[in-house]
């Protein structure tokens, strides 16, 4: 998986793109079995639709994409037998951030999505080995009981980290690129605790079983989806560094 995603991300284009718009469509395949398990036909033709959505938005204008963006929420929540506006809210969120990924890649480069990815496994690797070594209170234990607050705190010190080491190779960055990677660890964060209080509510441990040993791809990339979502709302907000997102 590290060497087709990496070979993807490294190629760019049509290649990374297709690679996002299946992830994509197998968060939201697995959103949807997670809320309705018997629901399995209903599943596929929503991860379907969001993977084709998104290729769609990848090749238009930013000014129509809304409405794609949208639609495969909108008719997966419509057709749910509960917790719609959770469905709405996670499917829309997934492809705001495939389509967020595929900007950084398609409009700033191998460089920029690659500061991104580690700022997100950084914080994953650094806040799991100092909550182990360290333990200490917990962050949220209602919603995910093994997250510390020394964890998390590395987590933003090893994104600091990254942050420092990119500003210096980055087109645009500077020293503020330190801040914005801490940011964005709590984003990543923020998405990994957002995927822990849907599966306690759904009552499942893994987002699904596509993964052997590792459980879902929600799983693996939760902390990617508040990270890139991240991203998108900055350069909304405040232009991103080199203004081409």
């Amino acid at each position: 998986m590290v060497v087709v995603g990496f070979g993807a991300i490294w190629v760019g284009g049509l290649v990374f793109n297709i690679l996002v718009a299946l992830a994509c469509g197998a968060m939201v395949w697995e959103l949807s079995r997670m809320i309705d398990p018997k629901g399995a036909s209903k599943a596929l033709q929503m991860g379907s639709m969001t993977s084709a959505m998104i290729l769609i938005c990848a090749y238009i204008s930013p000014f129509y994409i809304l409405p794609f963006l949208l639609a495969p929420g909108l008719t997966g929540a419509a057709r749910m037998p509960r917790m719609h506006g959770v469905y709405l809210g996670f499917a829309f969120v997934i492809a705001l951030a495939g389509i967020s990924l595929i900007s950084v890649r398609g409009n700033l480069g191998f460089d920029w999505i690659l500061w991104l990815i580690c700022v997100v496994v950084v914080t994953d690797v650094a806040g799991y080995f100092a909550g182990k070594a360290l333990g200490g209170p917990k962050l949220w234990p209602r919603v995910s009981p093994k997250k510390t607050w020394s964890g998390t705190l590395a987590g933003w010190v090893g994104a600091g980290v990254v942050g420092a080491l990119f500003s210096t190779t980055l087109a645009g960055a500077g020293t503020v690129l330190i801040l914005i990677s801490v940011l964005m660890s709590m984003a990543s964060q923020a998405g990994d605790i957002a995927e822990s209080a849907l599966k306690r509510r759904t009552g499942v441990k893994d987002s699904s079983a596509l993964i052997p040993g590792h459980g879902g791809v929600m799983d693996r990339f939760d902390g990617m989806l508040g990270a890139a979502l991240f991203v998108l709302l900055v350069a909304a907000l405040f232009g991103f560094p080199a203004g081409l997102i």
